[in-house]
């Protein structure tokens, strides 16, 4: 059986370097979670160390996407001049070792006029897709300045994947503040803050038409769907007073592809199933944030019904997908 990884997570030290030169106001305080234990070290290592974490929990295949928060937060120029050298080096990797890299481009979303082209020159270059946030400083990603991202995605048949992020920091003030600060920043991000972000996010997409004029843009959202699919009987509403053409529930199963992030948990699949179809679930680990087991990974497998479905979920959904010949990367 294949396996491929998805959300499978690196950085380099000058992106790092970039991001904390920033000043206070413009920072992304969930940084610090890129430098718990040796996360930092194996972000910033494309080769020996990777694979052999591959080889231990029987992965095959990693899709490489930039550790939040990405260039997001950079000014404009810096974030088009490194986003451009990010993903350089991804194409590197990917050459290096065809058979066991793809990756996802990084995008300079503070520069709106760039995106587009940037996501034409990765895909020219073997990309499978771009990982984006929903919201870069103040502009929302439904923001019509990004509405050439996702007709070029679209025309590419590049899937875009919306990876959570940290809160507003009026928001944190509000609803994450009063504890202490590992707590805080824990409420704030991987506790709760960063699901509801990109949930809100692809909501927003949904909301804003996207779809409707886009009906070929896959997007991708993580950790079983970010909340959206446990809160589809409501948020099935907004497609009325929206004036969308289909209920949320059907832009998701058309639209939307969840993935696993690491969650390894039979009653989420079990959840998720009753929300979308087996063909629009695909693996990961959110490496190295998470770091499952071989036995863990195979103890979960074993929930699926069949062999084709498992199948589908560890290999054929991401190969049809982001367009993968794993024959043609191995004989590369």
């Amino acid at each position: 059986m294949t396996v491929i990884g998805i959300e499978e997570h690196w950085t380099t030290p000058e992106l790092t370097a970039a991001l904390k030169r920033l000043p206070a106001s413009h920072r992304d305080d969930s940084m610090v979670l890129n430098e718990m234990g040796d996360n930092l070290e194996r972000l910033e290592d494309l080769d020996v160390l990777r694979i052999a974490t591959m080889d231990e929990q029987g992965i095959d295949m990693q899709i490489l996407s930039v550790a939040p928060p990405a260039t997001g937060p950079l000014d404009p120029a810096d974030a088009v001049a490194l986003s451009r050298d990010l993903n350089d080096i991804a194409a590197d990797a990917v050459r290096r070792n065809p058979a066991r890299f793809r990756a996802m481009a990084t995008l300079p979303m503070a520069e709106p006029s760039a995106v587009a082209g940037e996501l034409e020159r990765a895909a020219k270059a073997g990309f499978v897709g771009a990982m984006v946030y929903g919201r870069t400083d103040d502009t929302a990603l439904d923001d019509p300045r990004y509405d050439d991202l996702f007709s070029t995605a679209a025309a590419l048949g590049q899937p875009i994947f919306i990876h959570p992020q940290i809160p507003a920091r009026a928001i944190r003030r509000s609803a994450y503040s009063g504890f202490n600060e590992l707590t805080e920043l824990a409420l704030s991000t991987f506790g709760w803050g960063w699901h509801l972000e990109a949930a809100t996010a692809a909501l927003r997409l949904i909301a804003r038409g996207t779809f409707d004029r886009h009906p070929d843009l896959q997007i991708i959202l993580g950790h079983w769907g970010e909340l959206l699919l446990f809160w589809q009987d409501r948020v099935n509403s907004i497609a009325r007073t929206a004036g969308l053409e289909r209920t949320v529930s059907e832009y998701v199963r058309s639209n939307v592809f969840i993935t696993s992030s690491g969650m390894f948990n039979s009653a989420l699949l079990e959840h998720t199933l009753t929300a979308t179809t087996i063909d629009r679930l695909l693996f990961s680990t959110d490496y190295p944030f998470q770091r499952p087991t071989r036995a863990e990974i195979e103890e979960f497998l074993a929930a699926f019904d069949s062999d084709d479905d498992r199948a589908r979920f560890t290999e054929g959904n991401a190969r049809r997908l982001f367009g993968i010949d794993l024959d043609a990367g191995a004989n590369h």
